[in-house]
Formats: structure tokens, sequence, C-alpha cells
């Protein structure tokens, strides 16, 4: 088993030629449909996740899709999302192979779903201190580096309609999301004059798993007729990280088919 904070494989290659994009959570789900776009997309990659066998398969499947078959761009570290020293690691690992830090995609994660009265209080730090903690730290540590070279960057916090709407036994999920969202328009006003642009997502139901086997009623639920898919993620983040979006800073772009606009009263 690898430690945390070590490197999987060295680039081999210094200074930076590519924008460079660092991606939290990216062993699998909506992360790694970040890592294999942004990677199509011509950036170099550091990709981060406590899995190392999820990031292991999305390089993989990276190299796999290549034209040329390399992957000399993405580099993988295992880390512990709520340690501020992998933190500083992975960042400063990103700036010693690629040269800096053009833009940090926080999408890392998880949720207990269990009730309220049940919810021990270790449960609840871990969910807040991986969620929350992780965004800010990474957030922080990048920040460092775009402004120390001085023309800024573009960060991006991957939040959830459930910072805004619930469900039962959600709670230590909603808060630390909604503790995202607050985050994100806070560091937006700090950063700003940095020109560092500070942005998050809200996803809805963003299918990860069978798309074939949902039902028609989870279709038909959204207002657009269908469940969201990481691509739709993925396209989100790409406004928001492009450099000529340079005006848009601060906001929570909701990506959920309009289910949060859609009234849910029984007729």
């Amino acid at each position: 088993m690898q430690r945390t904070g070590q490197l999987n494989t060295n680039s081999g290659e210094e200074g930076r030629v590519r924008p460079t994009a660092v991606i939290t959570g990216a062993g699998g789900g909506i992360g790694a449909a970040l890592a294999q776009a942004y990677h199509q997309a011509g950036y170099r990659l550091m990709l981060v996740d406590r899995d190392e066998v999820g990031l292991q398969q999305v390089k993989a499947a990276i190299e796999h899709g290549s034209e040329t078959g390399s992957t000399k761009h993405t580099v993988t570290m295992t880390a512990d999302l709520r340690d501020p020293d992998t933190a500083r690691q992975v960042i400063a690992a990103a700036v010693g192979l690629f040269g800096g830090v053009d833009v940090l995609i926080n999408n890392a994660g998880f949720g207990i779903w269990k009730s309220p009265l049940e919810l021990e209080w270790q449960e609840w730090d871990d969910v807040i201190n991986t969620n929350l903690r992780g965004t800010f730290l990474y957030s922080r540590e990048a920040a460092k580096v775009m402004r120390e070279r001085g023309f800024g960057g573009a960060i991006v916090n991957i939040a959830s309609t459930r910072a805004a709407m619930s469900e039962p036994n959600s709670e230590a999920y909603a808060a630390s999301k909604g503790g995202i969202v607050a985050l994100t328009h806070a560091m937006a006003v700090s950063l700003g004059p940095e020109r560092i642009r500070v942005n998050c997502i809200s996803p809805g139901w963003i299918e990860t798993g069978d798309y074939d086997a949902l039902r028609d009623i989870d279709h038909q639920q959204h207002l657009i007729g269908r469940v969201g898919r990481p691509e739709d993620i993925v396209r989100a983040c790409f406004y928001l990280t492009d450099p000529d979006n340079d005006f848009v800073t601060g906001i929570n772009l909701t990506v959920d088919g309009g289910m949060t606009r859609k009234m849910i009263y029984e007729p």
C-alpha cells in the first residue's frame, strides 16, 4: 500500500508548457470524467484520491484513450483530504513537476446517510473534515501558488443541491455542502484582487453507475426529462475554468435538470 502523499509516477518533465489542473476525488465518478476531459483538452494533471486502485484505473483509461498512448502529463497521488500537510505536498508536487497550478477542482467528497439521532460526532467530523476542510485546505495551498505567479487562476468547488434542499438523514453531508457554497463566495471576495476566480457547482442527480438501468420515472421527474451524466458537470467546469470567462466569480452554478425549481407537492 502506498503511503499518503507519495507520488505514483514521475512525469520526467520540468517547466510548465501546458496548463495544469489539480483534481481531487479523481478516482471515480465525476472526478474520473473530469480527468479524462481535461487530459483531452491538453492539461497536465495532478489527480488526487484516497483510493489508489481507482486512481490507477483512471490513469489506465486515460492512457488507453490517448492518441499517443502516453500519460506523461498525468500524475496521481493518494491523499487524505483532511490532512493539511498532505494538501501542501500535493500542491508542491504539482509545482515541482509542472511549474504551477492553473486550475483546482475540489471534487472529492462523501456522505454518511444516518438518522441525526444516531449519527456519531466522529462520523459528523469525518464528513465535514473531508468535504469542507479538504476544500479549504486545497484551495488555500493552490491560491498561494496562483498568487505567487501573479496571473491568477481558477478554483471550482463541487457542492450539491443538498446545500439548498434535503433528504432525510443527510445532515452532515448537507452541512458540508452548504459550507462549501459559503466558502466559495467568501474566497471569491478575498482572492479576487489576486485574479483568482472561485466558483462552485451544485450538481443534482448525476448518475455515475448504470445509466441504462434508470427508470422512466427517474428521468421524467426532471424538468429537462433526463437524469444527469458526469459530462454535464464536466462542461460546467470547462465554462468556469476557461480563462476567457474571467468576469465570472463567486457563483454557485446549479446543474440539476431543473429539479430545484420544481414544486414537490403532490397534486
